[in-house]
């Protein structure tokens, strides 16, 4: 079971089309990597080959 990490200041933004995107903060956070190859991944994830570099 996945814990659930509190939404604190700082974990997100709304883009201009009012998605809320994750921050690098964020996902340092939750500790890994769900690899929808998301905007400000710290893990580098690359969708295109598949793996974390």
């Amino acid at each position: 079971m996945k814990k659930i990490i509190p939404i604190e200041e700082g974990d997100y933004y709304l883009t201009p089309e009012g998605y809320r995107c994750f921050t690098e903060q964020y996902h340092l956070k939750r500790g890994y990597c769900c690899e929808s190859n998301c905007r400000h991944c710290p893990y580098g994830y690359n969708v295109k080959k598949g793996k974390n570099y």
